[in-house]
């Protein structure tokens, strides 16, 4: 066994590894960038050696610099993660060339399989059942249009050694291929150092489901069952689970003798993953191999008690697989979610900054229930501009979907993040959609379900009710709290109401609360009556309480006569008056947000990387303004209506905050 391995790689992944490294008693080399000099991998490693600047390529995917760091600590093993030189073939070649050991596959199935068009040209080959699409490589923008009009609208454009939703578009139309293609090359170089593109069809009403298999270098495999990840946005996954609520045990097995046959014939060896689109009669079309651990790999391993890690690193040591077909059994059901610096509210815009606050829920492995946070940052530690914008990947098990669902809701409101925009509002949503908790789903459910947006979840009267009586109460125990320091201070104790007008969501509760030494009865004006019991205290940013014997998990802010609180993905501003309060507030004038209806912000921070228009030029509705680069992914900014531009605020090359204003019109 190996006695030290570098990881390649940084973030949630990079920490990963090092705990299973650590398990099997493997000295690990972190690699570090000058943006990741104080990384949570860089701390947990047992040396770390620093590669270069910020971008990935100037540092984590500059091979040359990557040996180097391997020659200099004597790391006998590379395990490359995800993203970066995990799928690069010339990275793998120069390990061999170098005598050490690469935690993956051999070169060979890199090239035949981590490439996409030659892997679906070898699955073509082995009578396994593809999607419509050219597999040549495209030229030019004008290629790229006539192609898509052979294939029909609409289609998929991919770079071909992409993944994780980079390098990615979908086009309905002629403008949109021509821009999709040249957003994805251009993408594509930044993230792989590779621009070739290639287009096929794209299914619609499509579910993502993927099969784990995992081969040694002794001609043994197994398929370690599916995940699920049809949650996706712009491509990209955000809620995977496994197994599917979808497929049967026939179609399952199917699944994964295909992919199992299709990994020997590329004489696989290592984990990697067989992604399938599936249509809603369960017919199944390979769509491409990750020759990689997937990020969702999590899933997998707690329905089936496999370290994928380990085995990869058994593997790449030579060792033959201890697990035959039948050990692997479905125990439970296991949920995933990716939360991400991006902000729902914004578009899902991505957001940077400083990390005020970051507590994510106890990790627990129980009988009936486990809670595991994969995550690769710190309280007080920076999101930066430079890389994939996740923050953690949130996972729980139990022994069934409905409750691992619940325990995952109770996660994600526990769950405390400040400093940044973050995505656990619209993970909560998803978590109480109908369609997904019947397993209803396919990739389109964010597009067709949020079609404006995210604005928040709209919580039921009733539980708008919880959440008020909830409020009422924590307002008495904060009341004490001043009445016993003005009592301290001018010599006598003021008396806290019994009677408050609770605010929230457009609605007004009168409640009347009624305390003891426990808890707080709150009675409402319809003689309903809530009991709440909550040991919180003013101050604290979470709250747990017991509401009509029921938990309510609260993130709390206090606010001006109230509170902010968030709670399974709705953002409530919650006031809290007494009712002399309320009939004077109710008499103050709405205050109006500033108008920039004549400005063109920008969304996140980011990089100009063209401006499309001069002043004086007039537009239309839809044309595009200029592209804003932010964490790997262009962004492409259009007009909303017709106009003429007055003034241009920024050029390219320039680094824009939130909101910085780019254009302005006349």
């Amino acid at each position: 066994m190996f006695k030290k391995i570098l990881i390649a790689n940084r973030g949630e992944i990079a920490c990963r590894v090092i705990k299973t490294a650590r398990k099997m008693g493997i000295q690990t080399v972190a690699i570090y960038s000058d943006a990741d000099r104080n990384a949570l991998h860089v701390r947990m490693a047992d040396e770390a050696v620093h590669i270069g600047p910020a971008p990935a390529n100037q540092s984590y995917i500059v091979i040359d610099k990557v040996m180097q760091a391997i020659k200099d600590t004597g790391a006998e093993a590379v395990h490359p993660g995800y993203g970066f030189l995990s799928e690069n073939a010339k990275f793998a070649e120069a390990l061999e060339a170098a005598g050490v050991a690469f935690i993956g596959p051999p070169k060979g199935a890199i090239e035949s399989m981590g490439d996409k068009i030659t892997s679906k040209k070898i699955a073509q080959e082995a009578k396994v059942s593809t999607v419509p699409g050219y597999m040549g490589l495209i030229e030019d923008a004008d290629e790229a249009v006539k192609i898509s009009n052979e294939i029909g609208y609409p289609v998929m454009i991919k770079a071909s050694a992409g993944g994780g939703g980079k390098g990615m578009r979908i086009a309905w139309n002629d403008q949109e291929a021509r821009e999709g293609f040249q957003s994805s090359k251009n993408e594509a170089a930044n993230s792989f150092g590779d621009d070739r593109i290639f287009i096929e069809k794209f299914v619609t009403q499509p579910r993502h489901i993927e099969i784990q298999v995992l081969c040694d270098s002794h001609g043994n495999g197994v398929f370690l069952h599916e995940r699920e990840c049809s949650i996706q946005r712009r491509n990209q996954k955000v809620v995977e689970e496994a197994p599917s609520p979808f497929l049967d045990d026939a179609t399952r097995k199917a699944m994964g003798e295909q992919s199992l046959a299709l990994a020997h014939a590329v004489g696989y060896a290592s984990a990697g993953t067989v992604e399938f689109i599936v249509d809603g009669d369960k017919n199944f079309y390979f769509l491409e191999m990750n020759t990689r651990l997937q990020v969702e790999h999590p899933v997998t391993e707690l329905i089936t008690g496999i370290d994928l890690v380990e085995q990869m690193i058994r593997v790449a040591a030579g060792e033959k697989l201890a697990i035959k077909q039948s050990d692997l059994k479905i125990n439970g059901w296991a949920m995933e979610s990716r939360l991400y610096a991006e902000d729902p509210y914004r578009n899902f815009l991505p957001s940077i900054g400083r990390l005020t606050r970051y507590r994510p829920p106890e990790e627990v492995a129980e009988a009936d229930r486990a809670v595991r946070n994969d995550t690769g940052v710190y309280e007080g530690g920076e999101i930066s501009m430079y890389y994939d914008p996740m923050i953690a990947k949130l996972c729980t098990w139990a022994p069934t979907r409905e409750a691992a669902i619940e325990e995952m809701r109770v996660a994600l409101d526990r769950f405390e993040v400040e400093g940044i925009g973050h995505n656990l509002p619209f993970l909560s949503a998803v978590m109480d959609h109908p369609k997904f908790v019947s397993g209803n789903i396919t990739t389109a459910f964010i597009e067709e379900e949020y079609p404006e947006g995210f604005e928040g979840a709209t919580l039921a009267d009733a539980d708008l009710r919880r959440v008020a009586a909830a409020a009422a109460a924590m307002h008495r125990v904060a009341e004490i709290r001043r009445t016993r320091i003005s009592g301290r201070m001018g010599n006598h104790e003021r008396k806290v109401g019994t009677d408050w007008v609770v605010s929230l969501a457009g609605g007004h509760h009168l409640v009347t609360i009624s305390a003891d030494k426990d808890g707080a009865d709150v009675a409402f004006e319809d003689g309903a009556t809530l009991r709440v019991e909550s040991g919180w205290l003013p101050g604290q940013p979470l709250a747990e309480l017991m509401v009509d014997g029921a938990p309510l998990v609260l993130k709390v802010a206090k606010a001006t006569g109230g509170y902010q609180l968030r709670t399974r993905g709705a953002d409530l501003r919650v006031f809290v008056r007494s009712p002399r309060q309320a009939e004077l507030a109710a008499l103050m004038p709405e205050k109006l947000p500033p108008d920039t209806s004549k400005m063109l912000l920008c969304p996140m921070p980011g990089l100009i990387v063209k401006v499309d228009v001069a002043e004086g030029d007039e537009i239309q509705e839809g044309q595009a303004l200029c592209t804003v680069e932010a964490m790997k992914m262009e962004n492409i900014l259009r007009a909303e209506k017709k106009g003429v531009v007055a003034k241009i605020n920024a050029e390219a090359g320039d680094s824009l905050a939130v909101d910085d204003v780019i254009m302005e019109f006349e």
